[in-house]
């Protein structure tokens, strides 16, 4: 099994990538592979809603010059989808949201390639807006009838520097909870 986590901060060692890594913690202590894919900082186009994926059917986006297409196929390739995001204005950032129309687009334009695969949202925060940022990328994950592991509270970590959330306990407690549950359903499903 393998869970592939799209980092979408521009911060490569950032918050983000921090809580990402408490989840990865423990489902590679119960023997799930893991990998993190940097998508923030790169350059990356939205959809220009051209409805090319359903015509061609291929798995891919008509965008070709951006790395979305290859967030796309690891997605395709995982049991578990993970897709991190700091808060902008009280969202996901741009090439967040550009990943998640795409990838979203393309999935339901070829009979639902993310379907029943597990689904979980990881979201930094400064102060405010996380909550937002969390149910935006669960949009993806419910309409491409993915399964959601859920934690002892909404998936978020609060700080503002790089480094910060590891002071939040709280929130370092319910990345390692989701990393928990995130295991356990997809130990099910493959039972």
């Amino acid at each position: 099994m393998k869970v592939v986590a799209i980092n979408g901060s521009p911060r490569k060692e950032g918050n983000t990538a921090k809580l990402i890594k408490n989840v990865f913690s423990k489902l590679e202590e119960e023997g799930i592979e893991t990998e993190i894919i940097q998508l923030g900082g790169n350059p990356v186009r939205g959809c220009i809603g051209c409805m090319k994926c359903w015509e061609n059917k291929d798995n891919r986006c008509i965008i070709k010059n951006d790395m979305i297409n290859d967030c796309i196929e690891k997605m395709i390739e995982a049991d578990g989808i993970i897709i991190g995001t700091p808060t902008y204005f009280a969202d996901v950032n741009a090439e967040t949201k550009a990943l998640i129309d795409r990838a979203g687009f393309v999935s339901l334009a070829n009979d639902n390639l993310f379907k029943r695969k597990v689904g979980a949202a990881v979201v930094a925060v400064r102060r405010a807006g996380a909550i937002h940022a969390f149910d935006s990328i669960n949009h993806l994950f419910t309409i491409n009838q993915m399964l959601i592991p859920g934690s002892r509270y909404w998936n978020m970590g609060i700080g503002l520097a790089p480094g910060d959330v590891e002071s939040d306990e709280e929130g370092i407690q319910t990345m390692k909870i989701l990393g928990e549950n995130m295991a356990w359903l997809l130990k099910k499903i493959q039972d």
